[in-house]
């Protein structure tokens, strides 16, 4: 008989919550993930960036936007006061994405960061999921935080399995 090896899971962003949809509790959600089906099927358990807990009850897509009727959440008001929340799951840590280009945030937080240079800068010590992109938020010893949008023009190149990402910022945006 073999060991099954214990179970971790991880916290991985999933959606944000952008406003609410007609007057029966409904959301419109900002998916953040490569599977929204699984991740917000009904039944699913998903915890907000404040700690609230919000089951799945349905989902639809209205105009190419996802949204979502969680249990509870019967009105307008309610669902407005979700407005900007990011969503969460959590999700098996030896699991990846499949597109090689995408990443949880439990991959980069920690990692370290240099310049393509080779120029060391810090290490991510948050993922900021803001309404127009993902910004990196890297803590350096002396300057305080770094905030580099996550995109590829500027992260050229993340190594999951060394735990380094380097960047390629423009001049100024490390002073910012």
């Amino acid at each position: 008989m073999t060991d099954s090896p214990e179970e971790t899971t991880v916290r991985v962003a999933v959606g944000r919550i952008t406003r609410a949809h007609g007057v029966h509790g409904e959301v419109g959600v900002q998916v953040r993930t490569d599977d929204p089906d699984r991740r917000f099927a009904a039944g699913a358990v998903l915890t907000t960036d404040t700690g609230v807990t919000l089951t799945v009850q349905r989902t639809r897509w209205h105009s190419g936007r996802l949204l979502v009727r969680f249990a509870g959440i019967d009105d307008r008001t309610t669902a407005e006061d979700l407005r900007g929340r990011v969503l969460f799951a959590e999700v098996d840590e030896r699991v990846r994405p499949e597109d090689p280009e995408e990443y949880y945030d439990y991959q980069l937080i920690g990692m370290r960061v240099e310049t393509v240079t080779g120029q060391e800068i810090g290490v991510v010590r948050e993922v900021l999921h803001l309404p127009g992109q993902d910004v990196l938020a890297i803590e350096r010893s002396a300057d305080g935080d770094a905030f580099v949008p996550f995109v590829a023009a500027l992260v050229p190149e993340v190594d999951v399995d060394q735990r380094r990402l380097r960047i390629d910022p423009p001049p100024g945006l490390l002073e910012l």
